[in-house]
């Protein structure tokens, strides 16, 4: 019997901030319906700078630029020798070129044009947050059904937090966001000010394990407005004004205020989904993004998805926090979806780059 299978083989290289990620993805998709994915592979790399900019507090762009220059050869070669491909073989390169930091990005996209001329291989340039969006469809922690078109994506990550309705590759629709902090520079921010390490997120879930979530009332900001924007400023305001008013550094009033802050957060969020939800009549909710690896931010939205008879979808954890396979899945879906790969002298840089503009 005649099948009509052909085998795509996409590089995914991702620089926008802290993490060098490179990866491969061989797949093998119906020709007589390219939607169709019969199978995969990944191979995979990636390094990360968190011990480094933790002794600052936050990422320092020039440095993440010279760790990316440093790190993204060696990785590019360990994945191919893992994937046993040759490089001649790639059909196409898929790289971030924002948002982020420039100079990140730009280290990374002067990589992939080098490597795009060497060997006469196309790019496709992809958008961090559709990398983020679109990894809940090559893997997820739900075991229920496959997430498909269209759903609603709660993107939480250090640098944005946004509700975005999900129609296709490509097609996205910015419903609600931040107007001020990221709920990540949330979790950062308040890290600091508590006294606890840098990702804030991590550390302030270790400490608040232990703690009330009940003994401080934060407040939540824009939860009793008719509106899917967000606003984390105001929280991080309260977490100050309680540092100036407890002692915190009593290990007890410490962990109350981390479980209580991140407690409040989980409210935030599900209470602004539950409302884009309703507004859109969609059935289907997908997290992103690094904070989406949060224990209790995902016992929440299980909670939710129960409470309302939907579906939530979460990616592996491996696949919230910043990496390659993203980004080459991502370029996978844009290629089979009939995205014309460009050349390198195309390619541009886009820190600010809205997820409105990425068909």
């Amino acid at each position: 019997m005649k099948t009509n299978y052909s085998d795509i083989k996409i590089l995914g290289i991702e620089t926008s901030c802290d993490e060098t990620g490179v990866a491969i993805i061989s797949s093998t998709y119906d020709s007589s319906d390219r939607n169709k994915i019969i199978s995969k592979t990944i191979h995979e790399r990636l390094s990360t700078q968190i011990d480094l900019h933790s002794h600052y507090g936050g990422v320092v762009p020039e440095l993440a630029s010279r760790e990316h220059l440093k790190a993204l050869l060696p990785l590019t070669q360990e994945v191919f020798v893992d994937a046993g491909v040759n490089i001649n073989n790639i059909d196409a390169i898929g790289i971030t070129t924002g948002p982020g930091l420039s100079g990140a990005l730009l280290t990374g996209s002067s990589f992939a044009c080098g490597l795009s001329e060497a060997i006469n291989c196309p790019l496709i340039p992809v958008n961090h947050l559709e990398g983020h969006i679109l990894s809940v469809l090559l893997e997820n922690d739900t075991f229920s059904d496959k997430c498909v078109f269209p759903f609603l994506a709660l993107l939480i990550s250090g640098g944005h937090t946004q509700i975005v309705e999900v129609n296709g590759v490509g097609l996205y629709k910015i419903l609600g966001q931040t107007i001020d902090d990221a709920v990540g520079e949330a979790f950062d921010k308040t890290a600091l000010l508590l006294g606890l390490g840098y990702p804030g997120g991590p550390a302030i879930s270790k400490v608040g394990l232990t703690g009330n979530k009940f003994k401080f009332k934060l407040p939540q900001p824009l939860c009793n407005k008719d509106t899917l924007n967000f606003s984390f400023s105001g929280l991080k305001t309260a977490v100050l004004t309680e540092t100036k008013k407890n002692d915190i550094n009593d290990p007890k009033i410490k962990s109350d205020l981390a479980s209580s802050l991140e407690f409040t957060i989980s409210e935030i969020l599900t209470s602004k989904c539950r409302l884009a939800l309703k507004k859109t009549g969609i059935k289907r909710l997908a997290l992103a993004g690094g904070v989406a690896s949060n224990y209790l931010i995902r016992e929440r939205f299980i909670e939710l998805s129960k409470e309302l008879g939907i579906n939530v979808y979460f990616p592996t954890k491996r696949l919230c926090t910043d990496n390659g396979t993203m980004i080459a899945w991502a370029a996978t879906q844009k290629y089979l979806s009939g995205f014309t790969p460009i050349k390198t002298e195309n390619i541009e840089i886009l820190p600010r780059w809205s997820l409105h503009n990425t068909s």
